[in-house]
């Protein structure tokens, strides 16, 4: 059996992928075994009437030794 812990990050990036590469990157600096990131509210930054950033809600999970 497997053991899944699960963090909730929030991220920014010129974009949605940029926003999900940056989460994980940023979770990878003190966790292991990152197995998936699940996005659940995304948000754009508007400024002058344009958007200029994304931000994401996620979930990382990644696996437990034990």
């Amino acid at each position: 059996m497997s053991i899944v812990k699960v963090i909730e990050v929030i991220s920014e990036g010129d974009s949605v992928d940029a926003a999900i590469k940056a989460a994980v990157q940023e979770a990878s600096k003190t966790v292991e075994g990152i197995k998936q990131v699940n996005v659940e509210h995304i948000e754009g930054i508007v400024e002058n009437n344009k958007v200029t950033k994304f931000r994401i809600n996620a979930k990382i999970s990644f696996l437990v030794k034990h």
